[in-house]
């Protein structure tokens, strides 16, 4: 696989959701037929990792887009010049999606409507997030600990930020998990109406949320996710209190990702994971 610079537009949009859109049933209908019986679409799909090239210092579950898998990430992610961090990409579910229509899919939890506005499905993201915080929990006391995500990938991510701010799952539940780092591309913010009144119920969950390092990147011209609801959830973030946000906006992208916008997710964990010169 070449370089993650030199990777074309068909490459690095990872089957993004404009693409699920034209072809969910090629994309989705070898699962569906096998699981939609049984109902097995509960159980979570293949989960691939990729290893440190060097000393391990940091790990950072990576979550894909509807419809997608963690191959698709797993390809990218392992040509970034990030030698420290080992990735963790899992699959998710096969579920039935309501933007679809009820069709199953790939999905870390329902969706109709891809925005702040649109209905929570609290029970599907309370389980993926403590998927995601399950994959993260036996790993060694030394290293740190992130979640990022592309897409509905990334409303999974914000949401584990959220978890972690708290303390707590949305049913109560201890949130186990020490976050030092969280990235969403092209994405939006679920559970965002109850996100102030969670992070200010004690002085603990906002020292938690000011001090996340958090880094929400979005295309001008995403026809998915539009801009507006990137730019949206990143201000309901820090109104919330998540004062450590980065927001980057890319002119014209749409629906994907793009070499710049990789090298932007490498430059920043390498500062905010303070991975330079670790390559030993």
């Amino acid at each position: 696989m070449p370089p993650v610079g030199l990777l074309p537009l068909c490459v690095v949009s990872l089957r993004s959701l404009v693409h699920v859109l034209f072809h969910v049933h090629n994309a989705c209908a070898s699962n569906a037929g096998s699981r939609s019986a049984t109902r097995r679409h509960v159980d979570y799909g293949r989960t691939y990792v990729v290893r440190p090239k060097g000393r391990h210092r940091a790990t950072i579950v990576w979550l894909h887009g509807l419809g997608d898998n963690g191959a698709s990430w797993y390809q990218l992610l392992e040509t970034l010049p990030l030698p420290n961090i080992k990735w963790i990409c899992p699959t998710a579910p096969t579920r039935p999606v309501a933007l679809f229509g009820g069709f199953p899919c790939t999905a870390w939890f329902d969706v109709a409507d891809p925005s702040q506005d649109g209905p929570d499905d609290a029970d599907g993201l309370e389980a993926s997030a403590a998927h995601i915080a399950n994959l993260l929990s036996s790993e060694p006391a030394d290293v740190k600990l992130g979640i990022g995500g592309f897409s509905m990938g990334a409303a999974t991510a914000l949401y584990s930020a959220s978890c972690f701010a708290h303390g707590r799952y949305g049913n109560g539940g201890r949130y186990p998990i020490n976050l030092s780092a969280v990235v969403g591309l092209s994405g939006w913010l679920p559970c965002s109406r109850s996100l102030k009144t969670k992070v200010e119920s004690s002085q603990e969950a906002a020292r938690r949320a000011a001090t996340l390092p958090l880094l929400l990147c979005h295309g001008t011209g995403d026809g998915v996710v539009p801009y507006k609801q990137g730019e949206r959830s990143a201000e309901t973030l820090r109104m919330s209190g998540f004062r450590n946000l980065t927001f980057k906006a890319y002119n014209g992208l749409e629906h994907y990702t793009i070499p710049e916008e990789m090298d932007a997710v490498s430059k920043w964990l390498t500062a905010r994971l303070r991975l330079d010169g670790s390559r030993a």
